[in-house]
């Protein structure tokens, strides 16, 4: 009882001035739960209702990305709701955590419009420090989003590529020079970075390369070339995927960022392509920003024209 008098007291103080700053972002559903026996904390996502709507139309296209602070290594991510002001999401996701390693983490909720030509605006989050949860019972509440910050433009960091093609030989040859600003993903602070390009023609790979992997820095040099064997007549639809790797000898490789050069790239990607073509037998080379890998992935599923 008293504790709730003093609630009320508190909300009622400076009413006026918050009056103005508070903004609706829209509130989200959610459950929790911590599974002892295989040390797994167990994330749903329900719904989420009035969203702020982010869209020219008056809508967006939500959808929630999970991760934990400060170790930013496992991310999820719920299926977008296309035209969707009060989505149903009913997605779980599973983190692997012993319990006595939860107390420092802060899980967030973050909801995105999702926007399939720039970059997608953050409609509001939700961060619950774990030391503030009591997880010897599940838990399960609708809470207000409040403004986030934009955790999508972090920097993964460049990478510099150079391209040549020549026609007559049918022969593309791409060098991985080097990257700068990588996003560190090992504990202290650096990463062991390689880089993989994959071919594809119509969808369809066709070949794949590897760079070395350089141990413990953000700022690799690697100058390894890679030839293929692209007649004249398919060189136009060809794509070139990069992404930077953090070598991982235990576990899975993680992806640091991805680049998409080539047919049905945007930006950057398409001009440095149109440039390798208008300038046969000479290598241009071109900076790129890393772009999240599932950013271009999701990009890379819609129908070219």
């Amino acid at each position: 009882m008293i504790d709730m008098m003093f609630s009320v007291i508190k909300e009622g103080e400076g009413k006026e001035g918050e009056e103005e700053e508070k903004e609706n972002f829209g509130k989200l559903e959610f459950t929790l739960d911590y599974n002892f026996t295989d040390n797994q904390l167990i994330v749903g996502i329900l719904q989420a209702e009035n969203l702020a709507a982010m869209d020219m139309g008056g809508t967006s296209d939500p959808y929630v990305k999970v991760y934990m602070l400060p170790d930013k290594k496992k991310k999820f991510e719920t299926k977008v709701q296309r035209k969707n002001l009060c989505p149903v999401f009913n997605e779980t996701f599973i983190f692997k955590i012993p319990y006595q390693e939860l107390g420092g983490q802060t899980l967030v909720l973050q909801v995105f419009d999702f926007d399939r030509f720039g970059k997608h605006d953050v409609i509001g989050q939700i961060s619950i420090p774990m030391n503030s949860v009591d997880l010897a019972q599940p838990l399960h509440e609708w809470r207000d989003l409040v403004g986030g910050e934009k955790e999508e433009v972090e920097k993964l960091g460049d990478i510099c590529i150079s391209l040549r093609y020549v026609p007559t030989a049918g022969k593309l040859t791409i060098n991985i020079m080097e990257a700068k600003h990588l996003k560190a993903m090992d504990c202290g602070g650096l990463s062991d970075p390689f880089v993989k390009v994959v071919l594809q023609h119509q969808g369809k790979r066709l070949k794949k390369k590897k760079t070395t992997v350089k141990q413990n820095t953000l700022n690799p040099y690697f100058n390894e070339s890679f030839s293929f064997e692209i007649p004249f007549g398919q060189i136009q639809k060809v794509q070139v995927l990069i992404t930077v790797y953090d070598y991982d000898k235990l576990g899975s490789n993680d992806a640091i960022g991805k680049v998409w050069i080539g047919f049905g790239a945007s930006g950057v990607g398409l001009r440095h392509w149109s440039d390798m073509l208008a300038n046969p037998r000479r290598p241009v080379a071109q900076w790129h920003a890393l772009c999240p890998e599932e950013e271009v992935d999701e990009a890379l599923k819609k129908p070219l024209r």
